[in-house]
């Protein structure tokens, strides 16, 4: 029996697809970071580390989130947004920009079209002014 590419593609050979060995981006909740911070704050000097390596974090992120509850931003301290997650909404903002791009390429055009039109226009009046008579047509 022949196998086609079709069938090579429901095979399950216990191998992982390309996108799988990408880390994943992780979100960290309010209540986490402030249990986390507050815990972190409590701790000895020699703690500290411990914490940092039990939780798998960076000493960057107790910097970052020390700042944002200073700044008495309880939304700050929330997971960020990185845009809109719809695929819908990416689309309406995709069309938003071929849309804005064409227009500008459109009042781009009209005002070469004008300066062209207007050069033509001068042109014109320039070679009737001096007097030479236009060449027969045939």
């Amino acid at each position: 029996m022949t196998m086609t590419l079709a069938d090579t593609s429901r095979i399950d050979d216990g191998g992982v697809s390309p996108r799988a060995d990408r880390p994943k981006r992780r979100s960290f909740t309010a209540e986490y970071k402030a249990q986390i911070l507050a815990e972190y704050e409590t701790a000895d000097h020699g703690e500290r580390g411990a914490i940092l390596r039990r939780e798998g974090l960076y000493s960057s992120h107790i910097t970052e989130w020390r700042k944002a509850a200073q700044a008495g931003a309880a939304t700050v301290l929330g997971p960020k947004s990185r845009g809109p997650r719809d695929r819908r909404d990416r689309e309406i903002e995709q069309l938003r920009a071929r849309a804005e791009k064409a227009e500008t390429e459109l009042a781009r055009t009209r005002a070469a079209l004008d300066i062209v039109g207007k050069a033509h226009a001068l042109l014109e009046t320039l070679s009737e002014s001096t007097g030479t008579p236009k060449p027969p047509r045939r």
